[in-house]
């Protein structure tokens, strides 16, 4: 069963029935879901938990109710690894990964999709659409297929070649649009007006969809033995996935199912689409859009909806924002994959040098438990790293010009 009791609106508390609205009608703040957490005590348990699906609906009764059965293709409970070798060099005594490259589309975009497309087929929609840089189309369009439902995903027409492909792949309609994701954002807004049969995962569909996100922090107490870390380093885009993480540990903390405290979240941004990262140096209450120039497309997005409740956990827990060039994010994800053997998308790369860039600046203690969430595949961004990670040499095919090239790399990497 769910303890979902309906919708609250995020700004002035009215509350609104399970149903497919996204914004309040009084003060046109967002909703998102509410539980009755007094009535899941003593329910939800660590037991009734471990008891549950190797996926992110072993904890069903902390999600939207999915009707007779999720749509889900076995999105979460992906690895919590310890990073030692990571950890050395950038001098972190404890740091984990949570590794959502191994989702089944190779992101966490898995774990809301999930949860977003299970409440449109229980509240009666019939294609799954979506605004997106990328990850997310890929999920819409392979949940959709895996229903057999038609899905049309819009995105930024000079997106990744890799990431279109994975999309079109599923067989739904791809719409490339001549802009940045604000452009395509503000797009579907119109289009949800035009089609109420279409369940837009992050727009009308988005109190839902932002529901997904929480099982990270769900997943790593239950992984840490049912503990806290001290601090979680999270990739912001929307900001969605920030803040909803932060619900997430809230609430096992508010049912008495972990040890510890609530962690304090850290946010990375690359330096060309870096809007919160910006507000919180400058001390700013509000969020000044920004026209994305990075690699990191995944992030890019100017104008983020949860901006500034990011801003409002940052200040409330002491955390910080990195802001990371494309030159960072293109060393980190090779160091990310040389030191733990995990290769990550651009996403990944910013969340990895923004840790090392708030370490060096003393917001991020090295001495407590921290964990980085890598919410993504790098074969989603090999448009990134094609022309930089290629063969060490090329030779002809004898034993001399082989051992000729080994022996000029092995004092290249003495040297």
């Amino acid at each position: 069963m769910s303890f979902v009791t309906g919708l609250i609106c995020r700004e002035c508390g009215t509350t609104y029935p399970d149903g497919p609205h996204y914004a309040c009608d009084f003060c046109f703040g967002p909703l998102e879901v509410d539980y009755d957490l007094a009535a899941a005590q003593g329910k939800i348990t660590r037991a009734s938990i471990t008891e549950g699906p190797a996926s992110i609906w072993r904890y069903g009764a902390l999600l939207p109710d999915p009707g007779e059965a999720p749509v889900d293709l076995g999105a979460g409970w992906t690895p919590l690894r310890r990073a030692t070798r990571l950890g050395e060099v950038l001098g972190l005594r404890e740091l984990w990964l949570k590794d959502d490259t191994r989702n089944p589309t190779g992101s966490f975009k898995d774990r809301v999709v999930s949860v977003a497309l299970s409440s449109a087929r229980r509240l009666g929609f019939s294609t799954a659409a979506c605004a997106s840089t990328g990850n997310l189309a890929t999920s819409v369009a392979a949940h959709a297929a895996s229903i057999g439902w038609p899905s049309v995903t819009i995105i930024p027409a000079d997106l990744e070649k890799s990431k279109i492909a994975m999309t079109a792949i599923f067989g739904g309609t791809v719409l490339g649009v001549e802009g940045n994701y604000d452009d395509v954002n503000r797009l579907c807004v119109e289009l949800v007006a035009e089609h109420p049969d279409w369940a837009f995962a992050n727009i009308n569909l988005r109190p839902y969809y932002a529901e997904g996100s929480k099982t990270l922090a769900f997943e790593i107490c239950e992984q840490l033995g049912w503990r806290t870390p001290a601090q979680v380093v999270v990739p912001i885009a929307s900001g969605s996935q920030f803040t909803k993480v932060a619900k997430g540990f809230q609430q096992f903390l508010d049912l008495g199912l972990v040890d510890g405290g609530a962690p304090v979240l850290f946010g990375a941004q690359a330096t060309g689409c870096s809007p919160v990262a910006t507000a919180h140096r400058d001390g700013s209450s509000f969020i000044t859009p920004q026209r994305p120039n990075t690699i990191a497309r995944s992030l890019a997005i100017g104008n983020p909806a949860d901006g500034p409740y990011v801003l409002d956990e940052l200040r409330a827990k002491g955390g910080d924002c990195g802001s990371v060039d494309d030159e960072e994010i293109l060393e980190c994800i090779e160091l990310l994959a040389r030191t733990e053997g995990v290769f990550a998308e651009t996403a990944g790369g910013v969340t990895i040098a923004s840790l090392r860039q708030m370490i060096a600046r003393g917001t991020l203690d090295p001495e407590q438990s921290t964990v980085a969430i890598i919410s993504g595949h790098g074969l989603k961004t090999l448009d990134a790293i094609v022309d930089v990670a290629t063969v060490s040499s090329t030779i002809s095919p004898s034993l001399e010009a082989a051992e000729e090239a080994l022996r000029f790399h092995q004092l290249v990497a003495a040297s």
